[in-house]
């Protein structure tokens, strides 16, 4: 069946956002404007720590993974979301949907480890300074982000082959922006309860163990800054850790809402709403939540601008 659904001529067809099949002019310049600002976000800071050296750390070894995968994931979306603001009921093949589906749960599990990631290298900074660098070296950080890379696409790949074996009718209306699994499981036609049951006891396992890892290890900084001595330390403390913690939560938060209920739970406007929440806002806001609020980022991003102005005026 799944050989049926990717070379058969149907279409999906994407709703958008909103139901109706009026154009939404100002809704397409503010989501316009979200996604510029993520990509200038993302990319300024991936070729920020690439270029300079005084972000070689392993913390913005991290940052640069993360703001990649963060401009790729909003890609997968935002520019057919921006197209059906203009012309509802986009029409989508099965592979496009189906390879839509698959990048979109890859990067989507690959954000969620590197935050996991990041959440410990900033606890061993925290808790352990002085064994920092014998902890976290350059072999152990490119071992982090490449388990990050492959877990989350066999996770993908597995999702995509379940949900596409499924059968689904000729025509379909997709009340969404793109092409999730709640929504396919909730449009198919045969039994989904095989299906849904791997996908739900498996994804939850790999959903949720990074978020018992970013747990143990924010615990872990509480405890440490708690012990702190100055006030001053622990205000600055707390307050780098809620602003990451607010977008950790606004992440996990509404995926887990969304992917682990049953499906006869589904509903199109709470998922369109949530989606936004984890596949757009929370990508555009991790570069200035993590990073320009950085001293040394700041001061690198000068430092760039100062170069390419010299070398404009040369």
């Amino acid at each position: 069946m799944a050989l049926a659904n990717l070379t058969s001529s149907p279409k999906f067809l994407l709703l958008g956002l909103m139901d109706s099949p009026d154009t939404h002019p100002l809704l397409f310049l503010l989501f316009l404007s979200i996604y510029l600002l993520n990509a200038l976000g993302n990319l300024s800071m991936v070729v920020v720590v690439r270029s300079d050296r005084a972000l070689q750390s392993p913390m913005y070894y991290f940052l640069g993974h993360l703001s990649l995968v963060d401009v790729c994931f909003t890609t997968v979306t935002v520019p057919r979301l921006l197209a059906s603001l203009l012309h509802p009921g986009q029409a989508v093949s099965f592979p496009g949907c189906f390879a839509q589906l698959y990048f979109f749960v890859a990067l989507g599990i690959t954000e969620s480890y590197l935050l996991a990631a990041m959440s410990h290298d900033r606890a061993v900074a925290v808790c352990r300074p002085l064994h920092y660098a014998a902890v976290m070296t350059p072999w152990r950080c490119t071992g982090l982000v490449a388990a990050s890379w492959a877990l989350s696409h066999l996770h993908s790949l597995l999702h995509t082959l379940l949900i596409s074996a499924l059968s689904y009718p000729r025509s379909s209306l997709v009340r969404h922006f793109f092409c999730d699994m709640p929504v396919l499981l909730n449009l198919a036609t045969s039994d989904t309860s095989a299906p849904e049951a791997a996908i739900f006891s498996e994804g939850l396992a790999v959903v949720l163990t990074p978020l018992l890892l970013v747990s143990l290890s924010y615990g872990r900084i509480f405890l440490a800054v708690l012990r702190m001595r100055s006030a001053g330390s622990r205000r600055r403390a707390f307050s780098t850790c809620g602003a990451h913690l607010v977008v950790v939560s606004l992440f996990f938060g509404s995926v887990l809402s969304v992917y682990f209920r049953p499906s006869s739970a589904y509903s199109a406007r709470y998922s369109r709403l949530a989606s936004v929440v984890y596949a757009v806002v929370t990508p555009t806001l991790n570069p200035f939540i993590y990073s320009l609020r950085n001293k040394e980022v700041k001061g690198a991003l000068k430092r760039g601008l100062r170069w390419r102005a010299a070398s404009q005026e040369v």
